[in-house]
């Protein structure tokens, strides 16, 4: 056999092994992508008769994942509607965004390998993927709610976390005699009084209304004033009150979006807070962001969070990557006006139930020029701050529990208990049984009326014998 044909077969048969291991390893290197989008296809393909869903992590029956129904249906596909349930209006779970999502599944869709960031840090010791943090800075520049230029970026498993952090951070040290006092405009979220209490510490204290302290001459010490803007609950856009170098101030900027409210300017305070719940409506992922001004009141929370989670999850902050490159496509405009929308119906028909009734009363509207849409329009915001304005309707929450209605209690706001919180960021099927019940308590206001003003008309002829 000839040198030649010696080479020519070695290559042949090389040729062939090489192709062997490239055509059946490379099969099996896609075949685990292939079942993942198999199984999370099928999955999304359980009818769920639109009153609910089947997800990957869920129970299983007779081999396949079986259907999670909403609130007031239930059935094994969710196709009987419980008329007894309760209109559960006190979460402010944002469920209201979830069809955008089911429109968006295949860009919004991601597949997580087993080995994907298995470590503790990314490849420059961070606990924060830069990706991400560009991606955060470019929907702020986008939507144009927040100034990001030269700041500081921290994320946080949630707002909420992020809260107790800012607190933390601003808070006076080693001075027990003399804590700081944590202060809200009332009605305030409650997690801010109910957070800082549960953390009991040395350095600060709730304190209240901060209107109890905008006079502070007579008061010495540190403040730290919480102020959400739009406010939860009744949506009011707002500010700091109290001012001067004993005042610091946390801002909570969760509906600062514009799916809740016009954006009037960009928002240029030293420790703004967000969340991506009420952004993308996704509070199971559990992510916050703070925007921060001052180094070392970065380099405090920073310290906190790594001390107590460090770090958020990789695989969440693949996702919310995912996510928010989807919320900025095209500008931003598909998925904010898909929110807005949403919530400008929402409040048109409780609007319109709510001006038949002079027994119960909700907050104003405010209007005024959005630059992010480029035009004149009203709030809408994640609540209705209901008020029941009757003498003997002392407890507003138990006159809604009389037509099966729960909200979040007034009281809870450290405001009056004829106050009650009225969620609209839920499904469809949460709103539209939270409309037909309230729909039902008008009803009645009006047929007792007018069955009163016939009894007073019979007196009064009665009394003309």
């Amino acid at each position: 056999m000839s040198r030649n044909t010696i080479f020519l077969t070695c290559s042949i048969v090389l040729n062939l092994l090489l192709f062997h291991s490239w055509y059946f390893h490379g099969q099996w290197e896609q075949s685990w992508t292939k079942s993942a989008t198999a199984e999370a296809e099928f999955v999304a393909s359980i009818s769920c008769s639109g009153h609910g869903r089947a997800f990957l992590d869920g129970s299983i029956l007779d081999g396949k994942p079986v259907c999670e129904c909403n609130a007031c249906y239930g059935g094994p596909h969710c196709s009987v509607f419980l008329p007894e349930c309760i209109a559960d209006a006190d979460s402010g779970d944002p469920m209201f965004l979830e069809p955008f999502w089911l429109k968006h599944a295949a860009s919004s869709t991601i597949v997580v390998p087993g080995w994907h960031r298995m470590s503790y840090e990314f490849n420059d010791d961070s606990l924060i993927s830069k990706e991400l943090d560009a991606q955060i800075r470019k929907l702020h520049a986008v939507i144009g709610n927040a100034v990001t230029d030269g700041r500081f970026i921290i994320f946080g498993v949630g707002a909420t976390q992020l809260l107790h952090a800012a607190v933390h951070a601003l808070s006076t040290t080693n001075h027990p005699s003399s804590p700081s006092r944590v202060v809200a405009s009332t009605p305030y979220y409650p997690i801010y009084k109910e957070q800082t209490e549960f953390f009991n510490s040395e350095d600060y204290k709730f304190e209240g209304d901060t209107s109890l302290w905008n006079n502070n001459s007579c008061c010495k010490g540190n403040f730290i004033e919480l102020v959400t803007s739009p406010n939860n609950p009744d949506g009011q856009l707002k500010k700091a009150v109290l001012q001067g170098p004993s005042a610091k101030t946390i801002h909570d900027f969760a509906y600062y979006w514009p799916h809740y409210t016009p954006i009037p300017a960009l928002a240029d305070e030293n420790l703004m807070i967000f969340t991506l719940s009420k952004l993308t409506g996704h509070g199971g992922s559990r992510f916050g962001w703070a925007i921060i001004k001052d180094e070392a009141v970065h380099q405090r929370m920073l310290t906190y969070m790594n001390l107590s989670t460090y770090g958020v999850a990789r695989e969440t902050q693949l996702r919310v990557l995912k996510l928010l490159k989807v919320a900025v496509e095209n500008e931003g405009k598909e998925m904010f006006n898909f929110g807005h929308q949403t919530m400008r119906n929402r409040w048109r028909k409780l609007s319109k139930t709510m001006s038949l009734s002079k027994r119960f009363s909700i907050q104003e509207l405010e209007t005024q020029f959005c630059s992010f849409s480029e035009k004149v329009r009203g709030a809408t915001p994640a609540y209705a701050w209901l008020k029941c304005e009757r003498e003997e309707d002392k407890d507003c929450n138990a006159v809604l529990h009389s037509v099966n209605i729960t909200g979040r209690h007034g009281s809870l706001f450290g405001s009056d208990s004829r106050f009650v919180r009225l969620s609209l960021v839920k499904s469809d099927d949460d709103f539209d049984l939270l409309l037909k019940r309230m729909g039902t308590l008008v009803s009645q206001e009006n047929n007792n009326d007018g069955i009163n003003k016939i009894v007073t008309h019979r007196d009064e002829f009665i009394g003309t014998k």
